[in-house]
């Protein structure tokens, strides 16, 4: 009668490495022909079917670049699926509360972004930029070089306010506490 033996898995401390014991994972190679890529990407082989290719991300952009997704319907169906289904993933689309700023990556405020608006800058703008456009924009709408121009003096008013929310923004950002 041959004995049982004992692993070394059990206790403290292990008697071997986390994760020697781990067997190769099968890799799915890209359906493609010749391409030695995993293929992590699902496409379907036809419409309505569970059938599926796996493809590497560059021949599923391939594959997905030729799909027509309403072939086979007519003008008025396409129109009524991609209504339905607009309406059906609603949920899906950008929650309102994070659409009041527009572009941009978050990391500005409301005044920041109609700063840059008037000063006629991108959102993603630094603040060498903000000062070349507020130095250009002063000198070209200064009531000096513009006198008894009234619509110039006003745009020359948000010029400096625009320029002073975005001097305040940056030295809040460059502050550091003694």
């Amino acid at each position: 009668m041959a004995r049982p033996t004992r692993t070394n898995d059990w206790g403290f401390p292990r008697w071997r490495g986390y994760g020697s014991a781990r067997e190769a994972q099968a890799v799915r190679l890209c359906d493609r022909d010749g391409c030695g890529e995993p293929g992590k990407c699902p496409a379907p082989k036809s419409p309505n079917s569970p059938e599926r290719w796996y493809f590497c991300e560059r021949h599923a952009a391939e594959y997905n670049a030729g799909w027509n997704y309403f072939e086979g319907l007519s003008a008025e169906e396409a129109a009524a699926r991609e209504a339905r289904e607009r309406r059906e993933a609603a949920g899906f689309t950008a929650s309102q509360h994070n659409r009041w700023a527009g572009p941009g990556d978050g990391s500005r405020s409301r005044d920041e972004m109609r700063a840059l608006e008037a000063l006629e800058l991108e959102p993603d703008a630094d603040f060498e930029a903000v000062r070349a456009a507020w130095r250009r924009l002063a000198k070209e709408l200064h009531p000096d070089v513009r006198p008894n121009d009234a619509e110039a003096a006003k745009r020359f008013q948000q010029v400096q306010a625009a320029y002073e929310v975005l001097r305040a923004a940056e030295e809040r950002k460059t502050w550091r506490p003694a």
